[in-house]
């Protein structure tokens, strides 16, 4: 098991790394709108319904990437303490504790600017069934260079993410 998550862990890192090179595209919106998201965006809060998300904790963390060619990857996991495994491999306990709240996935993106959303098509995800998914947030950007994510299909989350400079 310990195996199979350092695999998939080297495998969706080597991913986002080689992702840029894989078959670029412009993201489709104005340049302008697009040129805001692109960077890198440092995980903030997840909230649900207006109060922190119990399975992320105060404190999550995590990465946003968007880069110039219409790719980008993201990563987050919970505040808790995430134990060492007791042995060399995970017991299935282990295994579940170590990926429960742990989200990461990368593809392309594309901006709508006139419904302010974004769409993260997601060519690679840790979790299979989301491999193909268009995953659709509405946007927004506050004064502190801050980027307001709220998932379409759930709209009591909300990811605040700010800008890494």
């Amino acid at each position: 098991m310990r195996r199979f998550i350092s695999a998939a862990i080297l495998t969706l890192t080597v991913s986002c790394l080689t992702a840029g090179q894989a078959k670029p595209q412009a993201p489709a919106a104005s340049n302008n709108e697009v040129k805001r998201f692109i960077g890198t965006w440092r995980l903030v809060t997840i909230l649900v319904n207006g109060k922190i998300d119990p399975i992320h904790g105060a404190r999550p963390t995590g990465l946003l990437f968007y880069d110039t060619t219409g790719h980008m990857a993201a990563q987050n996991m919970p505040d808790r303490l995430r134990p060492k495994f007791a042995g060399a491999e995970p017991t299935p306990e282990e295994a579940k504790s170590a990926i429960t709240g742990y989200n990461a996935y990368w593809g392309t993106f594309t901006v709508d600017a006139k419904v302010r959303t974004v769409t993260h098509h997601i060519e690679g995800n840790l979790i299979p069934t989301g491999v193909g998914v268009d995953a659709v947030r509405r946007y927004q950007f506050d004064p502190n260079d801050r980027l307001i994510l709220t998932p379409v299909q759930n709209p009591a989350m909300q990811l605040t993410w700010e800008r890494i400079k």
